[in-house]
Parts: C-alpha cells; structure tokens; sequence
C-alpha cells in the first residue's frame, strides 16, 4: 500500500497545485503563522539578566534544559515570551483524555457529540493555563535562585508569569488558527517548526564536537547515517498495519441479489502515537521542576528532590528503565482509550460486518482485544528503541545532540501528516474541476 507522499508525488501534477488557489491560501497563511512563531522565540522576558543566564543554560544544557530548547525551538535557550511553549496544552490535552476514560461526567460530556468536544476543549484551555501558571511560577523562583533576575520580588514573579503564560496562550491561539485556515495541525507544525530550526544549530555542533576532537571524528558520519536509518525506520513502523478482513452478507433489494462485500480493519502497530514518550519524558521531569523550588531554600525537608533528580539523571540506568516502563505501560493505556474494541465490534454487527470465524459481538471484541494487544506490544518495543536510542548516545558516546526519539517521532508523523493532508486538498481541487467541466457539458448538450 503506497504512502501519502508515493501517491502525491506520483499523481502531481504542477498545473493543477498552480490552480489550486485555496489551497496556495492555506499554506502562505501556515508558513506567515510559522514566521511569527520564530519571531516570538528571538523576544526575551523582561527583568532577567541574560549574559549570565547564557552561562547558567551552557552548563546546564546536558540535561533536561536542553530537551526543552529543542522542543521550543531555542526560546529556552534565549529565554524568549515562547519558552514554555505548546507543552502544557499539550500535557493538559493527554490527562483529559486519559481523565474522559475513568470520569464519568466527563466521558458523558464527549458523547454528546460537537457540543461536547467545544467543552472537552474549553476545559483544556482552562487547564493549560492553570499549568502555564504554575511551570512560569517555577521558572521565575528558579531564576531568582540562581541570581538571574535583575530586581527579584514579586513584581519580577508576576511579571514573568504573565508574559510565559501569555506566550503558550497565543501559540494555543495560533496553533488553531493553522488548524482552521492552513494546512495541517497546527499544534503539531509549532512542535515541528521548533524541532525542525534546532536542526542546523545541531549539525554545526556536532561538526564542531567532531573538529576539536571532543568527539571521534569517525562517529561523525556514523552519526548522521543512523539519523537517516532511524527515520526510514520510523516511517515504516508508522505505516505498519494489521488488515483484518471484514465480510459483509449478501443482501437483497427488490428483485436483485447483491454479492456480499468485504473491506479490512486497519490496526496500526502504534495506535498510541507520540503520545507514550511525551507523557514519560514529563513525569521523568516532574523531579527536576519541583528541584527549583527546594533551590529557593523552602525548607531542608525537600532535600530529598535533588536525591531523586541525580538518581533520574539522563543516560542512568534508572532513568532509562523507567523511561522503558513508563513507554510501555502508556502505550497500553492510551491504545485502550483511543481504540474501543467493545464499540468497534457492536458498529460491525449492527451494519452486518463480520470477521471470518469470528462470531460477532462478544466474540469479535475479544478477538480485537487479543490482536490489538500482541502488535501494541511490537509498537511499545519499536517506540522504546527508539526514544532510548538518544539516551545511550548522550549519556555514552558525550554528544549533547537528541538524534532520535519524541523529536523524530514528531517530525516524522507530522510530515506525513501534513503531505497526506496537501494531497487531499489536490484530489478536492482536481474533483471540483471535474465536477465543473461535467456541468458545463451537461449545459452545452441541453442547449443543442
């Protein structure tokens, strides 16, 4: 089965895409709300000094501060309004899912259909920024700690809350705009946009790393080739499938007896996404959040944060078992909440559908149950490889550079997205010129 980007670029054709002016629309207004995220990520907060937080972030850089930078496409970096990014929305976004499948009123509230989902969502915005608040809180006794604010007190805290708050509002806002009048999803593009700008800035410094010689010069191209590897490796994971055939009866209308149908069920081997190692890595980094507040002297009974935090040091074997076990155990929770095997096989029955076999109802949702569990545990071993993968070279080889896991996970899935959603805007197009040519010859041969 051919991919978005085989079909697209098979079937381009560059006259059609010159015609297709909305779809030009979208996407000089996606790159126009790009640009301007990049903008924000070059403005800092104010009341900070930053030659000496340069210096604080080069030292510190090694460790969870850098995964941040990438994610936010270096405003961590430069301490930019952006610097907590889209990540709380997103973190808010995961929990009320999570929270739809165990809470009742809130999994009543999804079924009521659009009306619900207006309300899952304005709940959301509700929670990113109860969760901005708090993280911008914590950055801002952070700083202080570190001697970084030029009038600390609690001007500066409110100062600082209220622009990084203000930050992630606006990149909310701005991710659904491209959502509604650009090509793609707009969330994802933000995140993509950050990782996809550290990418230069990563390759110097390894180039560098590799002239110096903090680096054998060797694992330079060795480096770069198993990038390439683990990206075609992604891609294939991704669009790995489980196709269970679906036979529909025969079926008689008036006179005429039509032969039974049959289609497949698609199962992706990774039904949870990204999702797994984005909820890991923040409850790995809960420990070094709250470090920043035993830094500002609240008490020595919080010692015991600086304890767990060297213990979850990046590249530890702790770190990385738990890294593991966290990927697995989410990719198993979120696969059940996304993917309801009770309902799939009550919607195969009630139109007819069956799998071959398989009795349906019951039996049909315990079948789905067994297949979906044995490829979930092929899809958490893949995403385990793949998001350890950066941890081992870090923590071993001493390269400072994420060559793999959640960010190429989220460049990857987001660029096939984003050409399986252009490909659809061209099929749309070159449908509507169809669709406008057989009218106007249905009104020439009227006329004649």
């Amino acid at each position: 089965m051919a991919s978005a980007a085989e079909q697209l670029f098979a079937n381009l054709n560059f006259d059609s895409f010159r015609k297709a002016d909305e779809l030009k629309r979208r996407i000089w207004f996606t790159l126009g709300a790009l640009v301007i995220y990049r903008l924000g990520t070059f403005i800092p907060i104010p009341g900070v000094d930053l030659t000496h937080y340069a210096q604080v972030f080069n030292r510190a850089q090694g460790g969870f501060l850098g995964m941040f930078n990438m994610f936010s496409g270096g405003a961590v970096e430069r301490l930019a309004i952006f610097t907590l990014g889209i990540m709380p929305y997103i973190s808010t976004s995961i929990i009320l899912q999570l929270l739809t499948s165990v809470v009742p009123t809130l999994e009543a509230i999804k079924k009521e259909g659009e009306a619900g989902r207006k309300k899952i969502n304005q709940y959301t915005r509700y929670g990113t920024v109860g969760l901005c608040a708090l993280q911008a809180y914590g950055t801002a006794i952070g700083l202080e700690a570190q001697n970084l604010a030029t009038d600390p007190g609690w001007f500066f805290r409110a100062t600082t809350v209220i622009t990084l708050v203000g930050g992630t509002i606006f990149l909310m806002w701005l991710g659904e705009q491209i959502t509604a009048r650009g090509v793609g999803n707009g969330i994802s593009l933000i995140i993509f946009a950050g990782i996809a700008a550290s990418v230069p800035t990563a390759f110097v410094q390894l180039m560098e790393l590799g002239s110096k010689g903090a680096v054998n010069p060797l694992w330079v191209p060795g480096i770069i080739l198993l990038s390439l590897l683990v990206v075609a490796f992604i891609v294939f994971m991704e669009r790995a499938q489980r196709r269970l055939l679906v036979q529909y009866p025969k079926r008689q209308q008036g006179n005429k007896m039509f032969q039974g149908d049959s289609s497949h069920l698609p199962l992706k081997l990774n039904t949870a996404g990204v999702i797994p190692p984005i909820f890991a890595s923040s409850l790995l980094l809960l420990p070094a959040t709250f470090a920043n507040f035993e830094a500002r002297n609240v008490g020595p009974g919080w010692d015991w944060l600086n304890i767990v935090n060297a213990w979850l040091a990046r590249g530890s074997i702790l770190h990385i078992t738990l890294y593991v076990a966290l990927i697995v155990f989410f990719c198993f929770f979120y696969t059940a909440v996304v993917f309801n095997t009770k309902e799939t096989a009550e919607n195969l029955k009630k139109y007819g559908g069956f799998i071959q076999g398989i009795r349906p109802g019951e039996r049909t949702a315990q079948f789905l149950d067994y297949v979906l569990s044995r490829i979930t545990v092929i899809g958490a071993i893949y995403l385990s490889i793949v998001c350890v993968l950066p941890e081992i070279l870090t923590a071993n080889v001493g390269i400072p550079i994420y060559l793999g896991g959640t960010s190429l996970l989220i460049a990857v899935s987001v660029t096939m997205d984003t050409i399986a959603q252009v490909q659809s805007h061209l099929l749309a197009h070159q449908y509507e010129g169809l669709i406008k040519k057989s009218k106007l010859r249905g009104g020439s041969g009227g006329r004649r």
